[in-house]
C-alpha cells in the first residue's frame, strides 16, 4: 500500500474536505483505459462504505440517500484504486464496471456528447436499452 501522507488509517476521512452540504465529487474512470465513465456525490458514508467494501457507493441528491452502483440495473463497479486531489476536494475512482455500461442512459459513459459547430453531437452508442436495463418507471 502507498505512504499515507503522514496519516494514520484512523483518521484518513478526515483529510477529506467535504464542501458545506457534507459532499464530494467523485470522477469514475475505467481503471484499463482510464475513459471517465460519470461523476458522483459522495458524503463521508459513502466514501467509508466505499474503502470498506470495495464497491462502488455514491449518494444521490435527487433521492436523498446512499446510492449502491448496481443496485438496481446490475452494472456495479468494482473499485480498485480512490485518489483525493491536491485540495483533498475531489475523489477519483478507477474502477472495473461491470457489464461497460455505466450510464443510465444504457451507455459505457455519461460523457457520450461532444462539442462541434456548436451544437452536441452524440458520439457512442446505446449499448443496452434503459427500459430492458430499468423496467417501466
Amino acid at each position: 500500500m502507498a505512504e499515507m501522507d503522514s496519516q494514520t488509517t484512523e483518521n484518513w476521512l478526515d483529510a477529506v474536505n467535504f464542501n458545506a452540504d457534507g459532499l464530494i465529487p467523485a470522477i469514475v474512470q475505467n481503471e484499463e483505459d482510464q475513459r471517465i465513465l460519470m461523476m458522483a456525490w459522495m458524503n463521508r458514508e459513502a466514501l467509508n462504505e466505499t474503502v470498506t467494501s470495495g464497491k462502488a457507493v455514491y449518494w444521490s441528491r435527487s433521492r436523498n440517500k446512499l446510492w449502491r452502483k448496481g443496485e438496481e440495473s446490475g452494472f456495479g463497479q468494482t473499485v480498485k484504486q480512490v485518489r483525493l486531489d491536491c485540495d483533498a476536494d475531489v475523489i477519483v475512482l478507477a474502477v472495473s464496471q461491470t457489464g461497460g455500461i455505466a450510464c443510465h442512459t444504457g451507455r459505457e459513459s455519461c460523457f457520450y456528447r461532444i462539442l462541434e459547430d456548436g451544437k452536441w453531437t452524440i458520439v457512442d452508442p446505446v449499448l443496452k436499452d434503459p427500459g430492458e436495463i430499468y423496467g417501466d418507471q
